[in-house]
């Protein structure tokens, strides 16, 4: 009885640690023909709550609070969201830290263009597909739609779509997505090959496609400054069961395999977009002089510093110390007046040690870590620097001993003067007297 109502509690705690998800759905179909998916956020501790796109009874907040953590929208079809659900209202669930995946197609309607565009991508009109007549599936239907995409072709970050080296090839049929390049925020998760382009099979090729070679990106993904994570995929089939068990076999040889890679990719996405991985936080963080242990008031000027931080990971489910060799630490007035790489103590601790310039007033400590796939770090301390106390500075500075020379010297001069000036002056008396 103990041991069951031990472990009702632990599933209650990861279904409340991964938070109540939306799936909005053009109709229930997809609900069966993506249930490896869907049982795969299932079995990690999702609630996940099944709506269709346009039901009149939408909402994604209720008196101010949001309904939802995370969103899930599998509905390409769709031409207008129903209840309370717009555009503008996911853009604000993603401004107040909500995570959004999205998959579209061929037939990906204007509100879900709209939505991918206030996120930065571009995605292709309506009835369009990324063809590739070199790199297509055997089952291909003819019009060479139905890609084979190497794991090459995925970002290089583990952190969000898994270990990529030993992943089988992936199948893909949809549209094609433009990523702003000059968008920081913006990453190409999946691209394809440079023989690609995205264009309307149906009609005869009259202008530049849409998008063409490795610039056709085929799943993208938005990490806002804010932390929320947005990923919108140009297929809706990459996530489906037919893709994730179905064997891959390139028309013209080569790419060969039993199942696809599309799961592990899928699934390693899914845990990327809904922050499993690639989570940071900073627990605690301490400043203190050499030899102390509490921060005082105020610093000096020239004082040597000690600042420690300790970073941790989200994996699975723990919150554990984060290790890397890449931390920096910044002291900033109103530029950095030092930089440093902080290093790892065995204790997990990150520790800098440096000298305050000979600079005084309000400074922070700053550290800023930003890279891929993880949540952007940000934590600043202030802390007041002032100016040494007439009772610290050195009495005989030895540069300044030649003016302490010239003063004496002088000194000397003056009374040596004095005594044989006044001692010719007495002597002229004598000798008029006489």
């Amino acid at each position: 009885m103990i041991l069951a109502l031990f472990l009702l509690v632990s599933i209650f705690s990861t279904s409340l640690a991964q938070g109540p998800t939306l799936v909005l759905l053009d109709n229930q179909v997809i609900r069966e023909t993506h249930s490896i998916f869907f049982k795969s956020l299932q079995e990690r501790g999702y609630t996940l709550t099944f709506k269709i796109a346009d039901d009149a009874s939408l909402a994604l907040s209720k008196y101010g609070e949001h309904l939802y953590k995370n969103l899930i929208i599998f509905a390409p079809a769709v031409e207008e969201f129903g209840g309370m659900l717009n555009v503008e209202t996911i853009t604000q669930f993603i401004d107040d830290g909500g995570n959004v995946l999205i998959a579209g197609s061929s037939i990906t309607g204007d509100v879900l263009r709209e939505l991918a565009s206030e996120c930065g991508f571009e995605v292709d009109e309506e009835g369009t597909f990324v063809i590739d007549h070199l790199n297509y599936d055997v089952t291909d239907q003819g019009q060479h739609t139905k890609l084979v995409v190497p794991s090459d072709f995925l970002i290089d970050a583990p952190v969000i779509v898994g270990v990529n080296k030993d992943v089988a090839p992936l199948l893909y049929q949809g549209t094609g997505i433009l990523a702003d390049p000059e968008n920081p925020l913006v990453l190409p998760l999946l691209t394809a090959d440079s023989t690609a382009y995205s264009y309307n099979p149906e009609q005869p090729i009259k202008e530049y496609p849409h998008a063409a070679g490795k610039d056709t990106v085929l799943i993208a993904a938005l990490q806002a400054r804010n932390n929320a994570r947005v990923v919108f995929s140009g297929s809706i089939a990459f996530f489906s069961d037919e893709y994730f068990e179905s064997p891959v076999k390139k028309a013209h040889g080569g790419l060969e395999a039993a199942k696809s890679g599309n799961e592990a990719v899928a699934v390693a996405i899914s845990k990327w977009v809904f922050k499993e991985h690639g989570q940071l936080r900073v627990k605690s963080v301490k400043h203190h002089k050499v030899g102390e242990s509490v921060p005082p008031q105020a610093y000096t000027i020239m004082e040597d510093v000690v600042y420690t931080t300790e970073i941790e990971i989200l994996e699975n489910g723990q919150w554990k110390p984060y290790t890397a060799d890449d931390v920096q630490l910044e002291f900033v007035r109103i530029d950095p007046f030092v930089r440093t790489t902080m290093k790892r103590k065995p204790s997990g601790e990150y520790e800098a040690r440096f000298r305050i310039p000979d600079v005084y007033g309000v400074y922070q400590f700053k550290v800023e870590y930003d890279r891929v796939g993880y949540t952007r770090l940000y934590n600043s301390t202030l802390v007041s620097v002032r100016p040494l106390q007439h009772t610290q500075y050195e009495r005989f500075i030895v540069s300044a001993y030649p003016y302490y020379t010239g003063a004496f010297s002088m000194m000397l001069g003056v009374f040596v003067f004095s005594f044989v000036f006044l001692h010719m002056k007495d002597d002229e008396k004598k000798s008029k007297k006489e």
